[in-house]
């Protein structure tokens, strides 16, 4: 009879070389046919999972880019309208005791014209997403949609023979007789 600690050092019976036999130690085996199945899934799918993250990332970076320089020009348009606002601010206090009231409709109407741009920018920023968001979709419906059409094209051309093929034919020119002589 084996030690004890000899079985648990081998954790199983290795066949000679010359031999061949079943391994039926399952903590030896199991490790191996799991790094097996791993690193086939590792080095088959990773190519395609990889292109398809990257380019995902790089729409989302483009939209993120085109809503950044929308952003620095609405910036940049408050930052004019800023400081237009300080200008018509300046020229109030000067004409304060003649035109007050017309100062203070321009500076509402300058205010709402800004409001109105920001508003603009936004919707714009959000109208490029929500086209990113259903182009994303679009493509990735057309890749299920022709891998489907791949796999029934597959199974069709793996089912017919000539024999079923010619059937099918009969069949289809028959129903196209019968539909004609109802039109008739």
């Amino acid at each position: 009879m084996k030690n004890i600690t000899d079985s648990f050092l081998c954790l199983g019976y290795w066949p000679s070389a010359g031999s061949f036999g079943l391994n039926t130690d399952i903590l030896a085996t199991n490790p191996i046919n799991l790094s097996v199945v791993l690193g086939v899934l590792v080095f088959f799918g990773k190519g395609v999972l990889s292109n398809l993250l990257d380019n995902r990332k790089q729409r989302i970076l483009k939209t993120i880019r085109n809503s950044e320089e929308l952003r620095e020009g609405a910036i940049e348009q408050l930052e004019k309208a800023r400081a237009r606002l300080r200008k018509v601010e300046t020229e109030a206090d000067r004409f304060r005791a003649n035109g007050y009231s017309e100062i203070e409709r321009e500076k509402l109407n300058l205010i709402n014209s800004i409001y109105t741009t920001l508003e603009q920018f936004e919707n714009y920023k959000n109208e490029t997403i929500r086209f990113e968001q259903q182009r994303a979709m679009n493509q990735v419906q057309q890749r299920v949609f022709q891998q489907a059409l791949e796999g029934a094209l597959g199974t069709l051309n793996s089912c017919l023979n000539n024999e079923l093929h010619l059937r099918t034919i009969s069949a289809n020119i028959g129903m196209f007789g019968a539909m004609k002589e109802i039109k008739d």
